[in-house]
């Protein structure tokens, strides 16, 4: 990407009008997990339309996420990270360690299927045994082992200060490929996602998008552009000095 875009970038970020009411918060750990599609001609990715009821981000199209719980830390999954992964999501953090890499790849994978339905992982390995209570039971009654050895790190980005909510936000990509089973009935007009789509990127830039959920279908299409690759660097966003920053994980 070229410096100029990159500036433009910023400048958007920087830009946007937001709250800055409340009392500044610490930024909790959140995974966000983008499921691709490049199985017809164009790649589509998978969003989901929020709740008009939501006080964050009411009625906008957003990935499937959110911030880890307890169980994730806990949850068995098959095989690693790859270095790649695991190097950008230990870089500029505070007490940095693989546990929590991990937790932050399966906190992805949890929230994907609380919001849609989709579990990610293998039926081949039989079904997970000691599965921490809640969302993850599913997996077990479904026979699906998680999985995070297929997920990539694409994109990290933490809420401005003086938000109402704050988050740490890791962007983690995968092929649809790595879907192993589907559950109906999530989507409702009840539930957190009231709408899914598969989307193609230029699709899904003209949606209801927040300006992060925007940069980052940017950023993955310059990364699709260059063949999907597992090495790329990674961007992450931050507001320093009142300003965001980008800079390369």
């Amino acid at each position: 990407m070229s410096d100029t875009r990159a500036q433009s970038i910023t400048d958007r970020l920087t830009s946007t009008a937001r709250d800055r009411s409340t009392p500044n918060l610490r930024p909790k750990d959140a995974a966000t997990l983008i499921v691709i599609d490049r199985s017809g001609s164009a790649p589509k990715v998978l969003m989901g339309r929020r709740h008009s009821g939501h006080k964050f981000m009411p009625g906008m199209f957003v990935f499937p996420g959110g911030r880890i719980e307890a169980a994730d830390r806990a949850m068995p999954v098959s095989g690693v990270l790859t270095a790649r992964a695991e190097e950008a999501l230990l870089a500029r953090v505070t007490r940095p360690s693989p546990g929590r890499c991990r937790a932050l790849a399966l906190a992805a994978i949890r929230e994907t299927y609380e919001e849609t339905g989709l579990l990610l992982g293998s039926k081949e390995l039989g079904a997970p045994e000691n599965v921490p209570p809640g969302p993850w039971a599913a997996f077990q009654e479904h026979g699906v082992f998680p999985s995070i050895e297929e997920l990539q790190v694409v994109a990290r980005a933490i809420t401005p200060p003086r938000r109402p909510k704050r988050f740490d936000t890791r962007f983690f990509a995968v092929d649809r490929s790595a879907v192993a089973h589907e559950v109906g009935g999530v989507v409702g007009p009840t539930s957190e996602l009231v709408e899914l789509a598969w989307v193609t990127l230029p699709d899904a830039r003209k949606l209801q998008l927040p300006v992060i959920t925007l940069t980052v279908l940017e950023d993955l299409e310059e990364r699709l552009a260059n063949g999907f690759n597992p090495e790329l660097p990674v961007p992450f966003y931050y507001e320093r000095r009142g300003r965001f920053v980008r800079e390369l994980l």
